[in-house]
């Protein structure tokens, strides 16, 4: 089992991943400033596991979503809220050739599953209490 950031051990390592990532790389080849469905093109050999946002025995996360100043979820300045859906079902991944972290989870509906990933970036990351 991966370890367990809560929001300051995020923004810690996402701190370092950012002082790290100047160069260009192929994981940047879609934007992913915002949540989108993982594209194709991302080389998933390149991620390493860096940690989970879900915490530990919680059956079930909430599905509240943390959104203020009417700021949507796919918006790219959406608050990154650890406690919040669905941060609160992320994985933490680093891209082994230029260090940029992402956020991943899987959507999954009715019909259908979603993969999702999200760049992080230390600036949006918020420890707001649920």
């Amino acid at each position: 089992m991966s370890d367990y950031l809560d929001a300051p051990a995020l923004l810690t390592i996402a701190l370092a991943a950012e002082s790290q990532a100047a160069a260009p790389c192929n994981c940047t080849r879609t934007p992913l400033d915002g949540w989108n469905s993982q594209p194709v093109s991302l080389d998933e050999d390149r991620l390493q596991e860096a940690g989970t946002l879900c915490v530990a025995g919680d059956p079930e996360p909430s599905y509240q979503e943390y959104l203020p100043q009417g700021v949507d979820y796919w918006s790219s300045e959406a608050p990154i809220a650890p406690r919040y859906f669905p941060y609160n079902r992320c994985t933490v991944w680093q891209c082994t050739q230029c260090s940029r972290l992402y956020l991943r989870y899987t959507e999954g509906g009715g019909y259908f599953v979603d993969r999702r990933i999200r760049a992080v970036r230390s600036a949006l990351i918020q420890d707001v209490p649920l």
